[in-house]
């Protein structure tokens, strides 16, 4: 169990440090610096933790003990008053959390499949440790790609579906998904396991991975 723990907590607070240090560094370079300025434009993780210490860290591991697997969050800082000006950056500043994921995805795809194309020279042992990790990290960062697409406050769908609507309308788009606030939120949260677990299946097989 301490190992399995080991492994769910360096992938977690590794996969969301990529996912928070992406909305940074697109809204830098979408003129809001920010969270540059926090100092979230970086890999390291100290930096994301310290700003948000109970998701990262708390309810990971709580959520661990209980289930077997971890839930949290991470965030980082922007302004918004440039969102709302630039609503436009603004959106593809919340897609580059998502799409971080989706890119650590395929890297732990592609490192499971390596693993198993040089089994014989790992060992055993190694190899069952391995095919652990790699498979967590991808299944991690695939939770976290298709949870975070979700339109509904405060997961980055809300924001990034501003891109389908002209920037005229962000504000009155922005408005309907405040109203229907932390309401739809939980609603997505206790429904999206039931929804989640097919497309985990399907992703899986369709990378090589059938999980019967």
């Amino acid at each position: 169990m301490i190992l399995d723990f080991l492994i769910w907590a360096s992938v977690f607070i590794f996969s969301a440090t990529c996912h928070e240090a992406a909305h940074a560094l697109v809204a830098k370079l979408g003129g809001d610096d920010t969270a540059y300025a926090a100092g979230q434009v970086t890999l390291n993780p100290v930096p994301h933790i310290q700003r948000e210490p109970v998701g990262m860290i708390v309810i990971p591991a709580i959520s661990f003990f209980l289930s077997g697997s971890m839930i949290g969050w991470a965030s980082a800082p922007y302004n918004p008053n440039w969102a709302a000006r630039y609503p436009r950056r603004s959106a593809f500043m919340a897609l580059a959390g998502p799409a971080a994921n989706l890119v650590l995805f395929v890297f732990g795809v592609i490192a499971l499949h390596l693993t198993f194309a040089f089994a014989a020279p790992l060992g055993a042992g190694l190899l069952e440790f391995l095919s652990k990790l790699f498979f967590i990290f991808a299944s991690l960062n695939l939770l976290l790609c298709v949870f975070n697409l979700i339109p509904v406050p405060p997961l980055d769908g809300a924001e990034i579906i501003l891109l389908f609507f002209p920037e005229s309308r962000a504000e009155e788009i922005r408005y309907k998904m405040r109203s229907v606030g932390m309401v739809a939120f939980l609603i997505v949260f206790f429904v999206f396991p039931k929804i989640y677990y097919p497309i985990h299946r399907f992703v899986f097989a369709l990378v090589g991975f059938p999980l019967g």
